[in-house]
């Protein structure tokens, strides 16, 4: 797989495969167009910077154009994940590509669990909820395909049968019934051996009847108790719950490339794209810019704080009566009787030490590149810093 490298391409572009393989990268017209927009406005804004505000417009907007932007940006994390996964399943008729278009549609499963504030990476948490989710599934799946609809019946919860239920679009009446039609199942239609539950036979008239029964002694307890049921109506409502929970557990996988239903042109990604709103990216260019400088004056802070502990003591006191007590350099000789050049002397020497160690932490933190007009910034920062630092004493 060839990386991405600019910004507008890695929120724009989606994976091709090709028998089961990596082919080439497809762009989407729209995803270009809305990332050249809006990169033109902050040309030097970091991935990072483009992954956060997508995410809080996600959060704002949840129909809007960002969730697409987030799923172009996570390609090549969702089909290292499938690649990875996929290994740990033998016998398994599902490729690369089927496991990463399973991971890729739950993608505001990724999004929802996401806590950009506790400063977690977008593409490592993801990393690992599609790992999660491509095993959950793929174990589903060996499980649904080994189970007859009479044993996978009796493993189901009564939770995962309620939302599978209305996943399929019943309401609470209905779903409260269908779930009672079941569990009544549960009770008659025991299996005779334990190692027997996997392949559950379809039950026979007589125990239908039975459940049809029990099904009628219980619906009184129902909110909504409707007619009474025969074993024909149970079986009918028995089977339906099993095609709602087939269906629930392992979705099948639709691409968003498909023509959209009941229309002669266009696909279903185009339902997906709404309007971008500018006020969100002024308002975090903004927010950035001051987090940015607050974060990098608490470190400059802590780190000239190391440092000037770190002085012998000899040093951490000429710097007390220099710029705490604010005593001239013939005040300070006289005071340590010793000659004015020896203070003069040693006061720039301990200004050089801190001044060094200050260009070499922001060249190795903040990539900062070392002009002889940067040199003279930070030297003026550092005199600043240092007047003010004592000041507070």
């Amino acid at each position: 797989m060839l990386p991405r490298q600019d910004i507008v391409t890695i929120f724009s572009t989606f994976v091709q495969f090709d028998c089961d393989r990596f082919n080439s990268w497809a762009t989407d017209p729209r995803l270009r167009r809305s990332m050249q927009q809006h990169h033109s406005q902050v040309e030097r804004a970091s991935e990072n910077f483009w992954t956060i505000y997508w995410h809080k417009l996600w959060h704002q907007q949840p129909q809007s154009i960002a969730k697409q932007h987030l799923a172009a940006y996570l390609q090549e994390v969702c089909y290292w994940s499938a690649s990875k996964t996929i290994t740990g399943f033998s016998n398994t008729q599902y490729g690369v590509a089927d496991c990463f278009q399973l991971a890729i549609l739950e993608i505001e499963r990724v999004l929802n669990g996401f806590d950009r504030e506790r400063g977690f990476n977008l593409k490592s948490y993801a990393s690992i909820t599609f790992g999660n989710v491509i095993r959950e599934l793929l174990r589903q799946k060996k499980e649904l395909d080994i189970c007859s609809d009479w044993s996978l019946l009796r493993k189901l919860s009564q939770k995962r049968l309620t939302e599978s239920l209305s996943n399929a679009g019943l309401d609470e009446t209905a779903i409260e019934r269908y779930v009672l039609a079941c569990n009544c199942l549960k009770t008659i239609y025991v299996p005779e051996r334990a190692n027997s539950t996997r392949k559950l036979p379809k039950p026979q008239p007589e125990t239908w009847q039975a459940i049809a029964e029990l099904y009628n002694q219980e619906r009184q307890k129902l909110s909504s108790p409707g007619d009474s049921a025969t074993a024909a109506s149970i079986e009918k409502a028995v089977f339906a719950c099993v095609r709602a929970a087939r269906s629930y557990l392992f979705p099948s996988v639709t691409s968003i490339d498909k023509p959209k239903p009941g229309y002669d042109s266009g696909t279903i990604a185009d339902s997906l794209v709404g309007e971008v709103d500018d006020s969100l990216l002024t308002e975090m260019i903004a927010s950035e810019e001051v987090a940015r400088r607050s974060q990098q004056q608490t470190d400059i802070n802590q780190f000239l704080t190391t440092t000037i502990e770190a002085l012998n003591a000899e040093d951490r006191e000429l710097l007390e009566l220099y710029y705490a007590r604010q005593l001239k350099q013939s005040q300070i000789a006289k005071q340590l009787n010793t000659q004015q050049y020896s203070i003069s002397r040693k006061l720039s020497k301990v200004r050089k030490t801190l001044l060094k160690s200050l260009a070499v932490w922001s060249k190795d933190t903040m990539h900062i590149s070392l002009t002889s007009d940067i040199l003279k910034s930070i030297s003026s920062l550092l005199e600043e810093w240092l007047a003010s630092y004592y000041s507070k004493e």
